[in-house]
């Protein structure tokens, strides 16, 4: 069987969140610092305590500080892709999200905000996190999901079509809401639960929009176009297109970061089960005050 070729450079995206962190551009974390808040209040909300945490992919730091705060957790690990030099914010473990190195059921509490979704083996990373987890263990992620930067993605692709007559893909692919949890489902998760929410920002040009996500390190990474950069006629035409399709009357244009959170627990015998079939005790068309039609 021909295994199938990686469509993420995780290598380019090391060097990009590493350059990214290096840089430290002011207001730039904006989004992450927005997914950590609602991660500590989803914390918050959990009636229990955690005893080993794990920040997956935390290169600022952001997720951990929100871990810590919700007050829910005794100890939190900061796992990362890479150990910045010089030393800005080093994590307490570098390693990549495909290969967890954890033992099972080691950790109570796994949080990942806005990594997983590069990773080119979700499912598989997905099954490691659970084994990771100690039975009710928990699992908390948001990555970016399917409506992510559907502006510059519409204005790239008019735009190299327009001037090269072809295209390619130049934003990253984004998983379904409904598809992220069938994979948890897949991996194992009890009690699996996903919902979005998406986040519109303004900006006055598509250039202001890249170069937020340059200084996020959130470019794009897939290996068959990252090294073959487009041109600069083809750029500034995107930006024509992107202000005559997706501006406001202010003439500002908008993108969406349409975010969605995952959450699943590691099976524990205390959980809630499903009823077996037949053990009803009432009926639905009682309980619907309806006749009950025989078919």
């Amino acid at each position: 069987m021909t295994a199938q070729p990686d469509l993420f450079d995780r290598d380019l995206f090391r060097v990009r969140r590493e350059r990214a962190l290096r840089l430290g551009a002011p207001g730039t974390d904006f989004l992450l610092a927005e997914v950590a808040h609602d991660l500590a209040d989803r914390l918050r909300l959990v009636n229990r305590r955690f005893q080993t945490a794990v920040d997956l992919g935390g290169h600022t730091g952001l997720i951990s500080k929100a871990i810590s705060s919700s007050g829910k957790v005794d100890k939190t690990i900061r796992a990362d892709l890479f150990f910045p030099d010089p030393v800005l914010s080093a994590p307490d473990l570098v390693c990549d999200e495909a290969c967890i190195p954890f033992k099972p059921q080691s950790c109570d509490l796994i949080v990942s905000a806005l990594t997983l979704h590069a990773v080119n083996d979700l499912p598989g990373s997905l099954v490691q996190i659970r084994r990771s987890l100690a039975p009710d263990g928990l699992f908390l992620a948001v990555l970016p999901g399917a409506g992510t930067l559907t502006e510059l993605r519409d204005s790239l692709t008019r735009a190299e079509l327009e001037c090269t007559g072809g295209a390619a893909a130049r934003v990253l692919p984004f998983a379904d809401t409904r598809d992220l949890g069938s994979l948890l489902q897949r991996a194992g998760f009890a009690l699996p639960v996903t919902d979005l929410d998406t986040l519109t920002v303004r900006y006055d040009n598509m250039f202001a929009l890249v170069k937020d996500l340059r200084n996020m390190g959130a470019t794009s990474i897939l290996k068959q176009t990252a090294r073959h950069p487009l041109s600069r006629r083809t750029l500034f035409r995107a930006a024509e297109i992107y202000a005559e399709n997706h501006a406001d009357s202010d003439g500002r244009i908008r993108a969406s970061f349409a975010l969605v959170t995952l959450s699943g627990w590691a099976p524990h015998e205390s959980q809630q089960q499903p009823l077996r079939p037949g053990s009803a005790k009432s009926r639905l068309a009682d309980a619907l005050g309806v006749k009950e039609q025989k078919v």
